[in-house]
């Protein structure tokens, strides 16, 4: 049916095809094939709009189906009443994973952990029906709803993070289950028994349970059971002295006069590495022995020498001793280390006392052996020509006589020289030969005796310590 003039006027004149384009198309393309290539660009631009329309009716619609099942949900329920009240235990499912494991302080006998901490339970009074089967809450909406007093029995404190937000997550499934996750920093104590120091190992515990509620209220259970409900992250450790071995969970009950509680307990098995002290302690000390043993092969005659060595190993290993101390608790009781400072601190005494021994019995050898060498070498004998001391008398064999008193001067001259001689050889006869520069016998057995009992005594101590198998409050720490 060819289209009238007023038709082609009113396509001209409709506002969406004033472009001359269209104007060209219009006269160049039949009316009819004109009129549809007109209308077309219209009739798309409508289902677009339509479709998205649909789209945010629809949001629209979850959100406000959504705003309705919370609001109803919440319209008279009471956050102060545990779920069951009166009819049945509520159960809190939990698990923990650990994204940061450390520092441990020994002074303090703490560690520091970082976990999201996550707890689950049923709330039969926030069960809905929707188009979703689990509903991604607001942490706003925490505090509007019933949650586990959950606390930690060997905390000292307890960051909970809100950088940027609260770190906080809350699900919840049509049939009433709440999981509800916390990041948390936790600075808990750590029993230690330091005997074994440093070769010593810890089972750090974490436990928590309900603050009020007795187990004919609230009782907790791991999500996956003991052994996978505690999770280390491969790269959590954050420990310099330990190593993080291994860790476990259990479940107990303790008896208070308000009632039986549960008690959740994570153990953190940890392993000292003992690299930091063999080359800050151990090392020194055994240098520190081995320095003093040195002085066996000195000159017993080398009294200054001697007395260094003594006196400076035993300043050495007393400093030694103390600054090991530094780094532990004050406890009532020897640790391993201290056991070997204290053998290392015996043989650097022993070894100042070996000399204080031989260097007295050398004094006394001088005094007597040196007369009994004057002695043996030069016996007394009687001279046939006896020698006056009386003045002016001149000696001869068996005579003695007074000069006459008339000067003569060659007599004088003679017996002048004859006394110088007699003196000069009297001198080097009194003086007797010296026999103390022979190796004392005491520094003969000292060098042998003292490095084998250090040897024997290094033995038996590595062995003791590194071979048996660490315990920590009764738990076995298999490494």
């Amino acid at each position: 049916m060819p289209l009238k003039q007023e038709d082609l006027s009113a396509v001209h004149s409709h506002p969406s095809r004033s472009n001359p384009v269209y104007d060209l198309l219009c006269v160049s393309l039949p009316s009819p094939l004109a009129v549809c290539f007109l209308w077309f660009p219209s009739s798309l631009s409508l289902c677009q709009s339509s479709s998205e329309a649909e789209k945010e009716v629809g949001t629209n619609d979850n959100s406000t189906v959504f705003t309705r099942i919370l609001d109803g949900l919440l319209d008279g329920y009471d956050n102060r009443l545990r779920p069951g009240l009166g009819e049945n235990v509520t159960e809190i499912k939990t698990n923990i994973f650990v994204t940061s494991f450390g520092p441990v302080s020994d002074t303090e006998m703490e560690y520091t952990i970082d976990v999201f901490f996550r707890q689950s339970w049923k709330d039969e009074r926030l069960c809905f029906k929707g188009p979703m089967e689990m509903l991604p809450l607001n942490n706003l909406l925490a505090s509007n709803i019933w949650t586990p007093d959950t606390f930690f029995l060997n905390g000292k404190k307890s960051i909970a993070h809100n950088m940027t937000t609260p770190n906080k997550l809350l699900r919840l499934k049509d049939d009433g289950t709440l999981l509800y996750t916390m990041r948390l920093t936790i600075s808990a104590e750590c029993p230690m028994q330091l005997e074994d120091f440093p070769m010593d190992a810890h089972a750090c515990p974490l436990k928590f349970g309900s603050y009020a509620y007795p187990v004919s209220e609230v009782v907790y259970t791991w999500t996956e059971g003991a052994k996978e409900s505690v999770v280390v992250a491969e790269d959590g450790s954050r420990l310099n002295q330990y190593h993080l071995v291994g860790q476990s969970a259990n479940t107990e009950d303790i008896h208070t006069s308000r009632g039986q509680y549960t008690v959740m307990m994570a153990h953190f098995f940890l392993k000292r590495k003992i690299g930091y002290f063999v080359i800050q302690t151990y090392m020194p000390c055994f240098m520190t022995v081995i320095l003093s043993q040195v002085s066996f092969w000195l000159n017993r005659e080398s009294v200054p020498a001697r007395t260094v060595f003594g006196v400076t190993t035993v300043l050495t290993m007393t400093t030694l001793s103390i600054s090991a101390r530094n780094s532990l608790p004050k406890v009532a009781y020897a640790t391993a280390m201290d056991w070997f400072i204290a053998v290392c601190y015996a043989f650097v005494f022993s070894a100042l006392i070996e000399f204080a021994t031989v260097n007295y019995f050398t004094k006394r050898s001088w005094a007597w052996d040196g007369k009994k060498a004057m002695e043996a070498q030069h016996p007394k004998k009687r001279d046939p020509m006896v020698l006056s001391k009386k003045p002016n008398n001149v000696c001869s064999a068996g005579v003695n006589y007074t000069p006459n008193l008339t000067k003569d001067t060659s007599i004088s001259t003679i017996s002048n020289t004859t006394s110088v001689h007699l003196r000069s050889a009297e001198t080097k006869t009194m003086d007797p030969k010296k026999t103390y520069n022979s190796v004392s016998k005491i520094d003969k057995m000292s060098r042998i005796v003292f490095p084998v009992l250090f040897g024997t005594f290094n033995l038996v101590y590595w062995a003791t310590y590194l071979n048996r198998e660490p315990l920590s409050k009764g738990v076995v720490i298999s490494t």
